[in-house]
């Protein structure tokens, strides 16, 4: 097993066993690291200002929705940090939720009905609140569920076992209550333009470490995970000035199309809905694996899923690694549907240290 295997597979032991003493950064190397963090605390984020994100709530696939054979809309609900919820751009149509469920509802042919509660500046621990309330109005219970969660946990210092501890009751109630679960994994905050070296590598290795644990919590429960920390690594130091917001910190408008489009196949197959064939693919280096080098393999290449496969044996649970073809993400405004719960991220405003997500 790899170093990063053993790594993450000790976060998310400690995380399953109220273990709490793995931290993402160590106390040494926080007073080393400390003039870097304020300096990019300086160049990068909001500055306190307030935080306004466009509500994507409502009906995407109009079209499906007026056939008279038209089935009831796929309920999808949207949690996590600023990421999930779009920080960054101006119009609903350009967020994360509205892309994944205009591209759910073109490859379902089916009205989809979004629900976004995720809030700009949370940690994992907010996920209890977020959960709490989607699953709170009886007549709307979610049939597949997005969370994109992390960056504020390496940013603020959160041990990695108390994020996937959070993570992973999540992902539990909301099988329990019978949605598909994804979860995006942690971005690569290595790849963020103005943080300089040597923050640079450390938020990189934090980063990756809690998003291999990410992935082992999310898989033991019954979810699917995709990685994308390198995703949103080279190819956004790439183009930095594309896929970069304003704030130098969160995606643009093509930055999030870029992230759409590599979960959008795994929340299509998460419902059966995808074309691809479910056997591993070995020409595109497909397969099946003990869960924890499976997590440790995908935070190598953005994009990759990772599901549940086979019973525990003796090197722990398996999981099948896949990486799927990727396509563009159309895009649409919503259409109003019924009332989303109080404090969803498409009416909601707070503010945000400069430097969360």
């Amino acid at each position: 097993m790899s170093s990063r295997a053993r790594v993450a597979r000790r976060i998310a032991a400690g995380a399953a066993y109220g273990g709490g003493g793995i931290g993402l950064l160590g106390a040494a190397t926080v007073g080393v690291l400390l003039a870097e963090v304020q300096m990019a605390r300086r160049q990068v984020g909001n500055h306190g200002d307030p935080v306004h994100v466009p509500s994507a709530d409502g009906l995407y696939g109009r079209a499906y929705a007026a056939s008279p054979a038209c089935e009831e809309p796929l309920r999808f609900a949207m949690l996590g940090d600023s990421t999930a919820a779009g920080q960054g751009v101006h119009r609903a149509r350009q967020t994360p939720g509205a892309l994944l469920a205009s591209g759910l509802a073109a490859v379902a042919e089916r009205a989809v009905e979004l629900r976004n509660v995720a809030l700009p500046g949370a940690q994992s621990d907010d996920l209890d609140r977020q959960v709490a309330l989607i699953l709170s109005d009886p007549d709307w219970q979610p049939d597949v569920c997005v969370i994109m969660i992390g960056a504020n946990d390496v940013t603020h210092r959160i041990p990695a076992t108390k994020s996937v501890r959070h993570l992973s009751a999540g992902v539990r109630r909301l099988r329990t209550a019978g949605a598909e679960v994804i979860v995006g994994t942690c971005p690569d905050l290595g790849s963020v333009e103005p943080v300089q070296q040597p923050l640079r590598w450390v938020a990189r290795r934090a980063s990756r470490q809690l998003a291999a644990a990410q992935t082992i919590g999310t898989v033991e429960q019954g979810g699917r995970t995709v990685s994308l920390g390198d995703l949103l690594g080279p190819e956004f130091a790439a183009n930095p000035r594309e896929l970069f917001g304003p704030d130098n910190y969160h995606p643009s408008a093509e930055g999030y199309q870029t992230a759409a489009m590599a979960v959008l196949p795994t929340l299509c197959a998460a419902l059966g809905l995808w074309p691809e064939e479910e056997r591993p693919d070995v020409s595109r280096a497909e397969g099946f694996l003990p869960v924890a080098r499976a997590a440790a393999k995908a935070v190598e290449e953005g994009g990759t899923e990772v599901t549940a496969a086979m019973p525990t044996g003796p090197r722990g649970p398996w999981a099948l690694l896949k990486r799927r073809r990727r396509h563009r993400v159309p895009t649409q405004d919503p259409v109003p549907a019924k009332t989303s719960p109080s404090g969803s991220a498409g009416s909601s405003s707070g503010r945000s240290s400069p430097s969360g997500a």
